[in-house]
């Protein structure tokens, strides 16, 4: 079985009359005689699962590595019974044992084939959504799967859930998400700066693009940006620095064509990540574009010439074009007509640069090896957990109240301040990160030391409040913590 990407191109020469119906990079499963039906038009599993796939952005899927990752599920599960001579819309008792075998095959077989327990969840839970909608098509007999019906509470009302029993258990949220705390995020910002933990210049430094490599590194930390929205950023999305220094966020709005399922979303940077990145983009970042001609290969479609940029959009190629509708493709593609690409992160030789994964990867291992033993190894992604993590203790601590406040002295932003004040910290963190659903939001707080936080609040709000000196309200404070800590 082959598994293929769609693509369009050229498909006048087809001899078709109209544009088949399929979206570009859309997966496509392929059987090796190349057939997608059998005599009598009856169509092979193949051609149900290509229409399944094809049904997955209109059904809460519109990323196109989600429907990569559904059409390698399935093309492994259908190679496998395919292999066992077994029908895969057929009888449910067979198919169960196939699932049974295909268990042996990915938990405990060959390690070239072995799975762990996350990515067999991931693919059962794939093959759960297929069952069941070709059950509710016609086109199964039944679904090789069984639920175990519960409930739980989502946003104060009690849900009935199912669970796929196929599935394995997990381990607890708090030991499969992974942060920083903010010592270990400001450690790895200085290294990547070619600082030493306290600051200072490391003269053993040997690496170059310091500091564009902690100004994105920092900006992620302050915005929660993932890695394809930070590595297609153009320097004219940037948010301008406030005149003066604030501790209120400046907002950040994100293109909806670079964001995961396309959607539009604001959130928010610090004051002084924001500066860092504007001093990359004049110093370090204008001496790596100037004197360099680049131009994208032809590999990626040829480029895309920028004329008069501003904050909403270009000339691009002769036409008007805001960039949020300029995917990360085009992005990539894009360079002014003295030869530059606009993007945020560039190399010294003023091509763009995309491999931020290599750069913190090589980072962690040096603070292990110099400064941190305990230090883990960094993704791009973590960084994002990370300013999730800060961003809710930060919220539940009440330091948005003193940057309220703050504004309401300086004359500042008043509707950050209402929204800050009056809105509950996890619909603020939902909203940032660009979530659909707060659900999703909290699954962050087992990650969270909460004790910790709401302790912290309590003794702030009551220090505030000049009440941190009464023995009585003292006491009782002490008394609700050690109580938890007793239990």
């Amino acid at each position: 079985m082959h598994l293929i990407s769609y693509s369009s191109a050229g498909w006048e020469s087809w001899g078709l009359a109209h544009q088949p119906l399929i979206r570009d990079r859309m997966p496509i499963l392929i059987d090796d005689d190349l057939c997608f039906e059998d005599r009598g038009g009856v169509l092979r599993p193949a051609t149900i699962v290509n229409r399944w796939l094809r049904s997955r952005p209109l059904n809460g899927a519109p990323a196109v590595r989600t429907w990569e990752i559904d059409a390698r599920s399935l093309c492994d599960w259908l190679t496998f019974l395919q292999g066992h001579g077994v029908e895969p819309l057929g009888d449910r008792n067979r198919l169960r044992d196939a699932l049974s075998l295909y268990a042996g095959h990915r938990l405990a077989g060959d390690l070239e084939h072995r799975w762990d327990t996350t990515t067999w969840n991931l693919h059962m839970g794939v093959l759960s959504g297929f069952y069941r909608w070709a059950q509710e098509e016609g086109y199964a007999q039944a679904v090789p799967f069984t639920y175990k019906t519960g409930r739980r509470m989502a946003d104060g009302v009690l849900v009935a859930v199912e669970h796929n029993m196929a599935k394995l258990r997990s381990p607890r949220p708090h030991t499969s998400v992974k942060h920083l705390e903010r010592d270990f995020a400001q450690l790895f910002v200085r290294v990547l700066a070619g600082l030493l933990p306290d600051g200072e210049a490391d003269t053993a430094f040997r690496g170059r693009e310091g500091a564009r490599n902690a100004a994105m590194a920092g900006l992620v930390l302050a915005s929660g940006l993932r890695r394809q929205e930070f590595t297609c950023l153009t320097v004219h999305e940037i948010p301008p620095i406030p005149m003066r220094r604030t501790k209120v966020p400046v907002l950040f709005p994100l293109a909806a064509a670079t964001t995961k399922g396309q959607k539009a979303r604001t959130t928010w940077t610090g004051y002084d990540a924001l500066a860092a990145v504007h001093q990359y983009m004049e110093l370090d970042r204008a001496a790596s574009a100037e004197g360099f001609v680049w131009r994208p290969p032809p590999r990626l479609g040829g480029p895309l010439v920028v004329e008069a940029p501003d904050w909403e959009g270009a000339t691009i190629d002769g036409v008007r074009r805001p960039w949020h509708r300029l995917t990360p493709s085009e992005r990539l593609r894009l360079v002014s007509p003295e030869g530059q690409s606009p993007l945020l992160g560039l190399q010294s030789n003023g091509k763009p640069f995309v491999d931020w994964a290599t750069v913190f990867r090589r980072t962690s291992a040096r603070i292990r090896e110099r400064f941190e033993p305990r230090f883990p190894t960094v993704a791009p992604h973590r960084l994002r957990h990370s300013f999730a993590m800060h961003t809710l203790e930060w919220l539940v601590t009440g330091y948005y109240r003193q940057a309220a406040a703050l504004v309401k002295e300086t004359g500042g932003d008043a509707a950050m301040a209402l929204y800050l004040t009056r809105s509950d910290p996890m619909l603020v963190l939902r909203d940032l990160l660009g979530h659909q659903s707060v659900v999703s939001t909290q699954l962050y707080i087992a990650r969270l030391d909460v004790q910790r936080i709401y302790r912290d609040a309590s003794n702030r709000s009551h220090a505030y409040a000049d009440l941190a000196g009464d023995p009585a309200v003292a006491a009782e404070l002490a008394a609700e913590f050690d109580e938890d800590r007793s239990a």
